[in-house]
This record gives C-alpha cells, structure tokens and sequence, in this order.
C-alpha cells in the first residue's frame, strides 16, 4: 500500500506498534536468537577496526565520567597524536603502566573536564 501522505502513514505505524507491543517484541526477540552467533561474530571484528576501537574508547571515556564538546576532537586529535605523557614525558607505547590515560577532574560534572593525556602511573599519582 502506498501512502500519498507521509503523516497519515506515521500516525498508522505509531498505532501498529502500540496496538502490537508483545507482539513485535516477541518477533525482535526471536531474531535476537536466531542471529547470536552471527551478531557476536560481527561484533568481535567490529571491534578490532579502527571505527570500533574508538567507538569502545569514547564509549569507556563517558562511563567514567569525562566529558568533551567534541568526542572526534579528542580522540582524533589530542588522545591519538599523543604520543608522550604530558607529565613525565615517557614515550606511551599502548600497554602497562606506560598506556595513555585521558586525566580529567572528578570535581567538575557540568562542562569539559578534560585536562591532559597522561601514562597511568603519573594519572594514578594524580588522583
């Protein structure tokens, strides 16, 4: 059926799922379990591209309570072409104590925390 106005089909699928709920999530979740092993696959080489390495990154980053105005900035630019600590100056080389740890301040919630990228011993030092 083709729909002549975009609203009048918005409203019928708005109702549809409503009227549907169980029903749809019955569907989704069977899919879901279909799929596992597929999903699970796509998703472990997902995250071995560059994509999903920064996509976990940022995603870590916000757990933790950072915050930026501009995600691609800070890991693009200042996390990525970071290539000593910005406190002891030692080469960071991805793994141990001397990875890079993005230091922010736990005391501010509401803008950019963010203050430099550093390795973890002198992060952990800095509390």
């Amino acid at each position: 059926m083709a729909w002549k106005d975009k609203g009048k089909k918005k409203e019928y699928d708005k109702q549809y799922r409503e009227k549907n709920k169980e029903k749809i999530a019955q569907k989704k979740k069977e899919w879901y379990e279909k799929h596992r092993e597929k999903r699970k696959q796509h998703q472990k080489e997902y995250r071995q591209t560059p994509e999903g390495i920064k996509s976990h990154t940022i995603t870590q980053w916000k757990h933790q309570g950072i915050i930026f105005h501009d995600w691609d900035l800070l890991y693009d630019i200042i996390y990525m072409l970071t290539s000593h600590c910005d406190n002891c100056n030692v080469f960071l080389q991805g793994r141990g104590n001397d990875r890079k740890c993005l230091d922010h301040d736990h005391s501010i919630t509401d803008r950019d925390n963010v203050r430099n990228v550093l390795c973890c011993l002198c992060n952990i030092r800095r509390g």
